[in-house]
C-alpha cells in the first residue's frame, strides 16, 4: 500500500493552526477525514498505515481559491480537462486544495465548451492522482459595468433585459457543484438578476461596478452579500460619493475578497480593509491568469498580449490584467503584515468555504472535516499537501519523514 493510498495516516507533532490558536498536535486521518486531533505525544500509541513526522512544521487547512483564471500556461476559458488538471496539480504544489476555475466574459459557444470541460474535470478528478479539487465555476461577468471593465472584454458584456439572458450562463451538471458569479447590480435589470440567481442557488458577488449606495442596498436585500477583488474594478471612495468602497467598508453584512499581491492593493490599504471588515469578513484570492508560475514575459491571453514584469501584469491598454500569484503568496504577504496565522487560515480557507456553503465539510482543521491540509516550513515553503487524506504533494527533507509501519 502506497502512502498516498493509505487508509489511515498519522501526522505527528505539527504546529497545527486550529480555528482559535496554534498548538502542537498530532492528527489521525481515516480515509478522507480528520478522525482525531491528539495532544502532543498522544500519537505515540496510535496505529496507522502511514506515519508522517512533521517535526514542528506548521499545518494549515488547505487553501481554497475561489477566483483563479489559470496558471502554468493554461487558461480556464480555453482549456481541456487535461489542462485544468495541470493547473490543479500546480495548485496542490502551492498549498491549494480546492478551487473554482474562473471564466471571463466570452461567447455563449465558448462558455458551453468550458462548462463541459469543467464538468469532465469534476467527474474524473477522483480517478486522477490527487490534485486541487474543483468545486464548481466562477463567472466573472458578463453582467458587469463597461466603465469598470478592467481587463475583461466588453464585447461580451450583457444586461439582464429578459430572463432568458440567464441561458448565457450554462450550469454545471455535477451534483452539488458551486456556482458563483460576479455582477454589477446597476446594469439594466441587475436587481432582478440578483433575485433570480439567488433563487437558483447561485452565490452572487458584486464587482466591476459603479453602483450607488442605494442600488447596493437593494442588491444586498435581493441576496448579494459579497464583493469581488475589493477596491479593484470599482469606482473609488470619494467623501461625497462613498460608492462601492465606502459601502463595503462600513457594511457588516457584506464580506469581501482581496488580491494580496502588493500590486492590486497597497499593503497599508490591506490593513485598512482588515481593520474595517475584521478577519471574519475577508477572503484571500489569487485572481491569477495563465501566466502564473511561468515568470516574467509576454503572453497571449484573452485575445491580447499581457506582459508580466517583476510580477506585475499589464495589458496593451496599460491596465492590470489579473495577477501571477498563488494563494501561498497571498498567505505569506498577510503573515508579513503581522496577521496571526489562525486569522490568515480563516481568510485563505474558512471564509471561502463559508461563502460557498461548504464550511461544515472543509476549511478548518477540526475533527470530522475533510483532511485537506498543507504543511509549511519556517520559510513558508510547502512541504506536504494532503487532499482528502491523500498525498498530493510532498517535498522530502530532513524535517519530513514518512514511514509505513509493518
Amino acid at each position: 500500500m502506497s502512502k498516498a493510498d493509505s487508509k489511515t495516516k498519522l501526522l505527528r507533532d505539527a504546529r497545527v493552526v486550529l480555528p482559535d490558536r496554534i498548538a502542537v498536535r498530532s492528527i489521525l486521518i481515516e480515509k478522507d477525514r480528520i478522525e482525531r486531533i491528539l495532544d502532543s505525544g498522544g500519537g505515540e500509541s496510535v496505529k496507522a498505515d502511514a506515519v508522517i513526522n512533521l517535526d514542528g512544521l506548521t499545518l494549515f487547512p488547505g487553501f481554497i481559491d475561489i477566483h483563479i483564471h489559470g496558471a502554468v500556461g493554461v487558461d480556464a476559458n480555453e482549456a481541456d480537462a487535461r489542462g485544468l488538471n495541470k493547473v490543479a496539480r500546480f495548485l496542490a504544489e502551492n498549498g491549494v486544495t480546492s478551487w473554482l476555475p474562473t471564466l471571463v466574459p466570452d461567447s455563449e459557444e465558448n462558455y458551453s465548451r468550458a462548462i463541459h470541460t469543467i464538468d469532465e474535470l469534476i467527474r474524473t478528478q477522483t480517478e486522477q492522482e490527487p490534485a486541487a479539487r474543483c468545486l464548481g465555476v466562477h463567472y466573472e461577468g458578463p453582467f458587469v459595468n463597461e466603465k469598470q471593465c478592467g481587463a475583461l472584454r466588453t464585447k461580451f458584456f450583457k444586461t439582464f433585459a429578459a430572463r432568458d439572458e440567464l441561458k448565457s450562463l450554462p450550469r454545471l451538471s455535477a451534483q452539488d457543484a458551486a456556482h458563483l458569479t460576479t455582477l454589477a447590480p446597476e446594469v439594466e435589470g441587475g436587481i432582478e438578476l440578483v433575485k433570480e440567481l439567488v433563487k437558483q442557488n447561485w452565490t452572487v458577488s458584486i464587482g466591476h461596478t459603479r453602483a450607488t449606495v442605494d442600488v447596493l442596498d437593494r442588491a444586498r436585500e435581493a441576496g448579494a452579500h459579497h464583493m469581488t477583488h475589493f477596491m479593484n474594478a470599482m469606482s473609488p471612495l470619494h467623501h461625497r460619493a462613498p460608492g462601492p468602497v465606502g459601502w463595503g467598508l462600513t457594511n457588516d453584512s457584506i464580506s469581501v475578497d482581496v488580491i494580496a499581491d502588493g500590486v492590486h492593493v497597497d499593503p497599508l490599504v490591506l490593513k485598512l480593509v482588515l481593520r474595517c471588515k475584521q478577519v471574519g469578513r475577508v477572503s484571500l484570492i489569487s485572481d491569477s491568469i495563465a501566466a502564473a508560475g511561468l515568470g516574467d514575459g509576454r503572453y497571449e491571453i484573452w485575445g491580447e498580449t499581457i506582459t508580466v514584469t517583476n510580477g506585475r501584469t499589464e495589458n496593451a491598454r496599460g491596465q492590470i490584467a489579473g495577477s501571477v500569484i498563488t494563494m501561498l503568496d497571498a498567505e505569506r504577504r498577510m503573515l508579513s503584515l503581522n496577521v496571526a496565522a489562525s486569522d490568515v487560515a480563516r481568510m485563505a480557507s474558512t471564509n471561502p468555504a463559508r461563502l460557498l456553503g461548504i464550511d461544515k465539510d472543509c476549511g478548518s482543521i477540526e475533527e470530522g472535516k475533510r483532511a485537506d491540509l498543507v504543511a509549511l516550513d519556517k520559510e513558508g515553503n510547502v512541504r506536504l499537501t494532503l487532499i482528502g487524506g491523500r498525498v498530493a504533494f510532498e517535498k522530502q527533507n530532513p524535517e519530513l519523514r514518512i514511514q509505513n509501519p509493518e
